[in-house]
């Protein structure tokens, strides 16, 4: 048996049509990691204390773990078969053209929908602290200059990630050492807030608040799975998909929850400064100019996360063309061996959401957020379940796997098990149920679009499998 059994479709696209290899292994790893520390962590982690308090750290510890489970899933698959369709491809092998076709798209819809979002948002952000230039001209004027870094090619798409991630990693160093020095009163002329918020009043919502903040914490976690994607265009995937998996899941689980934990410890639940929790616990150092400078790292978080986002949704559309779920003419590279349609595709939704957002304030990011805001956790889903039957597939056959994922199977039934306990809590909730029906509504849509698309184009092109 070779390695091909395991991947089932050996499909080699022309060669007109193959992305390079030209990602340093370094900057896969700090991809990772950054994609996972974006605004949902420096701004979104204020909402999940709010909601329950210091118990918020439950709702990170279960996230926590799912994702964990998930990357080690996505590895392994991403290990024996790296693809720039990552977990629609692997769902295909294992559950189908179908299923394949409907977590690629939807997947890209979320991403596209987040990039108008991300840079509106950087948008706002940057013109509270510099309100020379207007929200709408700076929207657009992200979106251009990494359009163009997209374009320009997967390597200098990398190096802006790696030290994108390097400037939000120093900040949370930053913010930890901070942090500590407070909690243990060590700042001259500065008091401990000791740790009467963390006992006092643990769970001051109870499980109904740890369960509001849970799907506040997903959100943030949304995106890791980004790695799985950017590693069929990594040099030696098969080890650099292993080494980035090891070291984004401890790192994001640290920088997570220690950073939660200083803010749950430092600021109460009521407190104001939640808005802005990583100002708020600065200011309560007593650190001057605290606010202006986590709200110019809340803009590169946001612009990082713009950035990743394209670069995911252009490649997730290429594969889905390279696999006849989209027009073929999406496959052309440029000489950057970049897929410059698909790049222009994704951004052109993005352009359109932001214009539009941009006319009818408040009304049209809601709108689509209401339908892609739980995406993640049914991509997340599709990657367990098809690395369980992936895998056993493998065992069956006798296939090596250059990345074997630890406990199987009871791990990746444990992460399953974690996602249906979620659901049932979302559906449980009225702030989620409606995003939830709308999330699977959209699914089954695209579902039935796909499975036209399927009958139309049975027996032609590279998608029959």
């Amino acid at each position: 048996m070779t390695m091909k059994s395991y991947r089932t479709t050996p499909a080699t696209p022309p060669a007109k049509t193959t992305a390079a290899h030209s990602m340093k292994p370094r900057q896969l790893t700090m991809m990772g990691l950054g994609s996972a520390i974006g605004a949902g962590l420096f701004l979104g982690s204020g909402a999940g204390v709010q909601a329950a308090g210091p118990a918020v750290l439950i709702s990170y510890l279960v996230a926590g773990t799912l994702i964990i489970l998930v990357m080690w899933a996505l590895g392994e698959m991403a290990a024996a078969n790296p693809d720039s369709g990552a977990f629609s491809v692997y769902a295909e092998r294992a559950l189908g053209r179908t299923a394949g076709a409907t977590i690629g798209w939807l997947w890209w819809l979320q991403l596209v929908v987040v990039i108008a979002a991300e840079a509106l948002g950087a948008a706002g952000l940057l013109f509270s602290v510099w309100p020379v230039i207007p929200v709408w001209a700076l929207a657009l004027l992200f979106m251009v200059v990494f359009t163009g870094i997209n374009l320009a090619g997967v390597r200098n798409f990398g190096e802006f990630e790696f030290w994108f991630a390097i400037l939000k990693v120093a900040v949370i160093v930053v913010f930890l050492a901070v942090g500590a020095a407070l909690l243990l009163g060590l700042l001259p002329g500065v008091a401990s807030p000791g740790a009467g918020n963390l006992t006092g009043n643990f769970a001051p919502h109870g499980l109904g608040g740890v369960a509001a903040a849970l799907f506040v914490v997903i959100f943030a976690f949304g995106g890791t799975e980004i790695v799985s994607v950017a590693a069929a265009e990594t040099e030696d995937p098969e080890r650099s998909v292993g080494k980035a998996i090891r070291t984004v899941v401890w790192r994001i689980l640290v920088f997570y929850i220690g950073s939660v934990f200083v803010i749950a410890a430092v600021l109460p639940a009521t407190s104001a400064s939640l808005a802005s929790p990583f100002a708020g616990v600065l200011d309560a150092a007593r650190i001057p100019g605290a606010a202006t400078a986590i709200t110019l790292v809340a803009v590169v978080a946001l612009l990082s996360a713009l950035n990743a986002n394209l670069y995911g949704a252009s490649r997730m559309v290429y594969s889905l063309a390279q696999r006849g779920e989209a027009p073929r003419v999406l496959t052309r590279l440029n000489s950057a061996a970049v897929p410059r349609l698909a790049v222009a595709v994704s951004v052109a939704f993005g352009f359109i959401a932001t214009v539009l957002e941009l006319l009818f304030p408040e009304r049209i990011l809601p709108a689509l957020f209401q339908l892609v805001g739980s995406t993640c956790l049914v991509v997340w889903g599709s990657a367990l379940v098809s690395q369980l039957i992936l895998r056993r597939r493998a065992e069956r056959d006798g296939i090596p796997l250059p990345l074997r994922m630890r406990g199987f199977p009871g791990l990746t039934i444990l992460g399953l098990v974690l996602l249906g306990l979620i659901f049932a809590v979302g559906f449980s909730a009225d702030s989620s149920r409606v995003q939830l029906f709308s999330t699977f509504a959209l699914i089954a849509g695209i579902a039935l679009a796909c499975a036209a698309g399927a009958r139309l184009t049975s027996g032609n092109g590279p998608a029959n499998r």
